[in-house]
C-alpha cells in the first residue's frame, strides 16, 4: 500500500509538469512571430526524424548515414502522391502513403540491414544518399530536377493548412505557420509516445540485448536478423514522417537539402542529445536545428560572424553553428558521453539528494552504550 501511494505523490508532479508544458506549448502560435514559429517547426521535424535515427543507431547499434535518403523519399513521396503529374491523390491520404513508402524503401534494404553492420552498414547507407541525389536531380518528371517542386498544402477534412483561407481565434491571425504548429505538435506528440512505448517494450529490450551483445540475444530467443530488418523499417518510416513535415514546413523540396550534409546533422543530433533516448535526441534536434538560424537572425551582434549578403565577418552563421555544435560533440563525448539527456538526468539527482531530509532520530539507529569498565574492588 505504501509503495502505491509513493508511486501515486511520485506520478503527481510529472503529471502537473507535463500538463504546464503543454499548454504553453498550445499557447504559444498566439504570442510568438513567424520567425520564432518556423524554428519551431524545422525542431519538432527534426526531432522526429531523430528519434527514428536513435531507435536505429543509439538503441539497437547500427550505424547509419543515409538517413537523408528516407527523409527524402517522405518528402518527394508527398509531393508526387499529392501534386498534379502525380495521381493528385488527397492530401492526407498522400502524406500517410509516404510514411509507408519510406517505411517500403526500409524494408528493401533491410536484408543487408540485417546481414551487415558496424562500419560496413555505414558505409552502405552512405550509398543510399549519394544514389537518392542522383535520382532527384535525374528524375525530372517526378522530382523537379534542381529547382525541386512546391509543396501541396495539406488539408484534412476541409480545414486547409495553408494561409489561403482567413482564421482568426481569439483576434490572432492563424496563418500557416499557426496552423502547422498544432500538426506538428500532434505528429510530434504521436512520435513522442510510440517511441517511449517501444522502447519500453518487449521489442525495445530485444534491441538493447542486441545492441549490447548479438551472442546473448540470439541464446535468449532474439531473432538477431529480423529484429536488425524491424528496427531499420521503424527508423525509416519515422524519417518518412519527418520529411513530409520539412516538406509541409519549407512548401518547397530541393534535392541539394537532402545530402550527406543533413544525415551528418541527424548524427550530431543524437550523439549530442544522448543515445538510446528520446528525450536526448529531441534536446539534441533543437539544439542542433535552432542554431544556425539563431544565428542567421542575430548575426551582425555575434563577432566574427558575417551577416547573410556581407563580408564583414570571418566565417558565415552557418558554418559558424556547425563549428559549434561540433565543438558540443567533443565535449560530450569527453565529459558527458550519454548526452544531455544523462547529464540532465545526473543533476537531477544530485539536486535530489541535496534536498532529502536528513535522518530523523526515529529512523536512526541508536548507539548501544558501551560496556561499564569493570573496577576491582579493594580487599579488606
Amino acid at each position: 500500500m505504501s509503495d502505491r501511494l509513493s508511486g501515486i505523490r511520485t506520478g503527481t508532479p510529472r503529471l502537473w509538469w507535463t500538463l504546464a508544458v503543454v499548454t504553453v506549448l498550445c499557447a504559444l502560435p498566439f504570442y510568438l512571430d513567424a520567425f520564432w514559429l518556423r524554428i519551431g517547426l524545422f525542431s519538432m521535424a527534426a526531432a522526429v526524424g531523430a528519434v527514428g535515427l536513435g531507435l536505429l543507431s543509439g538503441t539497437a547499434g547500427q550505424l547509419s548515414l543515409g538517413h537523408a535518403f528516407f527523409l527524402a523519399v517522405g518528402a518527394y513521396g508527398y509531393v508526387w502522391l499529392a501534386g498534379e503529374p502525380g495521381p493528385g491523390l488527397p492530401t492526407a491520404v498522400a502524406a500517410v502513403l509516404a510514411v509507408l513508402l519510406a517505411g517500403a524503401a526500409g524494408g528493401l534494404f533491410s536484408p543487408v540491414a540485417g546481414r551487415v553492420r558496424g562500419v560496413y552498414l555505414g558505409v552502405a547507407t552512405l550509398a543510399l544518399v549519394f544514389l537518392g541525389h542522383h535520382v532527384l536531380l535525374t528524375a525530372d518528371s517526378v522530382t523537379g530536377g534542381f529547382n525541386g517542386r512546391s509543396v501541396p498544402p495539406l488539408e484534412l477534412g476541409g480545414f486547409s493548412f495553408s494561409a489561403d483561407s482567413e482564421l482568426t481565434v481569439l483576434g490572432v491571425p492563424f496563418g500557416a505557420e499557426e496552423r502547422l504548429w498544432y500538426l506538428g505538435l500532434a505528429l510530434f506528440a504521436l512520435t513522442w509516445f510510440t517511441a517511449r512505448g517501444l522502447l519500453r517494450g518487449r521489442p525495445g529490450r530485444a534491441l538493447v540485448a542486441l545492441r549490447d551483445s548479438e551472442t546473448a540475444a540470439a541464446v535468449m530467443g532474439v531473432d538477431v536478423s529480423r529484429c536488425r530488418s524491424a528496427a531499420f523499417v521503424v527508423s525509416s518510416m519515422y524519417a518518412g514522417l519527418a520529411g513530409v513535415m520539412i516538406a509541409l514546413s519549407f512548401r518547397r523540396v530541393v534535392p541539394d537539402y537532402f545530402g550527406l550534409v543533413l544525415s551528418v546533422d541527424y548524427l550530431a543530433m543524437i550523439v549530442i542529445g544522448g543515445l538510446g533516448s528520446v528525450a536526448g535526441a529531441t534536446a539534441g534536434a533543437v539544439f542542433v536545428t535552432a542554431l544556425p538560424l539563431l544565428m542567421t537572425r542575430y548575426a551582425d551582434q555575434l563577432p566574427l560572424v558575417a551577416a547573410p549578403g556581407t563580408t564583414g565577418g570571418t566565417v558565415g552563421p552557418t558554418e559558424a553553428a556547425r563549428y559549434l555544435y561540433g565543438a558540443a560533440i567533443v565535449l560530450i563525448l569527453l565529459f558527458a558521453p550519454d548526452g544531455l539527456h544523462g547529464l540532465v538526468r545526473r543533476l537531477r539527482a544530485r539536486l535530489r539528494r541535496r534536498s532529502a531530509p536528513p535522518p530523523t532520530a526515529a529512523t536512526s539507529p541508536t548507539p548501544s552504550p558501551a560496556p561499564a569498565a569493570r573496577t576491582k574492588e579493594p580487599t579488606p
